[in-house]
């Protein structure tokens, strides 16, 4: 769908030696001698994998303009909603774990925590009648794998403390409900319909557009 960054696989990879500042040639020769090797005027990397460069989102949300921030933010939640509908849940959704591309859409790259959206169990966490309760470092209710509860979304998704209150409060406004069970129940009951909606990565004036038949220019 679009929201997360592929890896691409080399073996002896080979760059200019004249594209490296010599002190990191330096440590990676010093560091991983067994992967990198100087071969000539060539930098030669035995087994590597890649990816797009992007634009780490926590740091994007703190050094771009309010209204930057506040679009990549929005979409943060539409790439969280976009992965979900494709029976995909992050894990790990802190704002370091996505980045921004070239385009400004929003994509995930961390896939330490990735697991099938149908194999989580979306709870509300249970009332507690003892106030004693709140302050134990371990819950009071029990927890199964794959349990998951979206109240405490909030605490994870925690903006960069010095981004724009803003930028929080129009998340909020568009994506709020990321933090209840309901939203994505619903998502999931989708997903056993096999209902799929349909997905658009990019904003719309940069999109393929189809022309009417016969029109020219």
């Amino acid at each position: 769908v679009g929201r997360m960054v592929e890896a691409w696989e080399f073996e002896n990879l080979s760059f200019d030696r004249d594209r490296f500042d010599p002190d990191l040639l330096d440590e990676l020769l010093r560091t991983t001698s067994e992967s990198v090797r100087v071969k000539g005027d060539r930098v030669v990397i035995s087994h590597v994998y890649t990816e797009r460069q992007v634009y780490p989102l926590n740091l994007y949300l703190r050094e771009m303009s309010t209204e930057k921030a506040v679009a990549a933010a929005i979409d943060w939640g539409w790439a969280i909603k976009d992965l979900a509908a494709a029976n995909v849940f992050p894990g790990d959704l802190f704002t370091k774990n996505f980045g921004v591309t070239r385009h400004g859409n929003v994509v995930f790259y961390d896939y330490d925590e990735l697991t099938l959206l149908e194999e989580c169990r979306f709870r509300t966490i249970p009332q507690s009648d003892d106030p004693a309760d709140e302050m134990r470092s371990e819950p009071w209710f029990s927890i199964e794998p794959g349990d998951v509860f979206p109240e405490q979304f909030r605490t994870f998704m925690a903006f960069p403390r010095d981004v724009d209150h803003e930028v929080r409060r129009s998340f909020d406004e568009v994506h709020s409900d990321l933090y209840t069970p309901a939203f994505w129940q619903e998502v999931q009951a989708s997903l056993a319909r096999s209902d799929l909606p349909d997905f658009f990565p990019y904003v719309e004036d940069v999109r393929f557009r189809r022309r009417p038949s016969g029109a020219l220019g």
